[in-house]
């Protein structure tokens, strides 16, 4: 059964981020039947996220109202069974860039409340500057995002809390290169993404009946996961 594992590197600029990310996806790689994919957000036009909900209302799996590049990595982000998120840090946070891309995974809505996220897998990677620089927060803003959406984040263990922080002095990729201690633990993360996904994917797979959305997305049975989305869609009350 092959499984795929999808990185997003978050840099507007060509370095260390793009570098760390496609790091933890040749990690990824070494896990058996696990092949890559790739996205590098520098240079792509994605406009902001406006909550209109055309996407939701008309019941599609891409974004109605904006016809810019995010329309070529739904599909991507949608038969992924790992997501890797990168960013290099800016003002201990994530870009805006990569934070834009995420505001705009709306049309996908849909398919968490399916079940189709909780047996997928997330890892986040964070490059800083300087050694203490907010890589932390970083990966912490990233692995929220993947937690909103309902899939199983996995961490470094004892060696990288929680996902892959590089140092890279500012000198873009030849810094990244040098932390070599920065680089195992994207590497773990690439690992542990892959293989987790593919024991994921092959335990749902011989399960002898596959469980219902409901019972996949941490609700006691499909009944009340409609009770709830029955619930929050009710006009409140003035």
């Amino acid at each position: 059964m092959e499984i795929t594992v999808l990185g997003v590197s978050g840099s507007p600029r060509k370095g260390a981020t793009r570098y760390a990310v496609q790091e933890a996806l040749q990690a990824a790689s070494e896990i058996e039947e696990v092949k890559t994919r790739f996205i590098d957000l520098k240079g792509k036009d994605i406009h902001h996220c406006i909550h209109c909900d055309r996407c939701v209302r008309e019941q599609v799996d891409y974004c109605p109202a904006f016809s810019d590049d995010m329309g070529e990595f739904y599909p991507l982000l949608l038969s992924a069974h790992g997501w890797i998120f990168g960013s290099p840090v800016y003002q201990m946070n994530p870009t805006g860039l990569i934070q834009t891309f995420i505001n705009r995974l709306r049309p996908i809505a849909p398919y968490i409340g399916k079940g189709h996220y909780a047996t997928r897998v997330g890892g986040a990677v964070a490059v800083g500057g300087t050694r203490h620089g907010g890589q932390e927060t970083t990966l912490e803003s990233l692995n929220n995002a993947l937690f909103c959406i309902g899939m199983v984040v996995v961490s470094g263990g004892i060696y990288a809390y929680n996902g892959g922080a590089v140092w890279s002095r500012d000198r873009k990729e030849q810094g990244a290169r040098e932390d070599e201690i920065g680089l195992s633990t994207v590497r773990v993360i690439g690992r542990r993404v892959a293989l987790t996904a593919r024991l994921l994917a092959l335990g749902l797979e011989h399960l002898p009946k596959k469980p219902d959305p409901g019972i996949l997305v941490g609700f006691s049975s499909q009944e009340e996961l409609e009770e709830r989305r029955a619930a929050f869609r009710r006009p409140r009350e003035e």
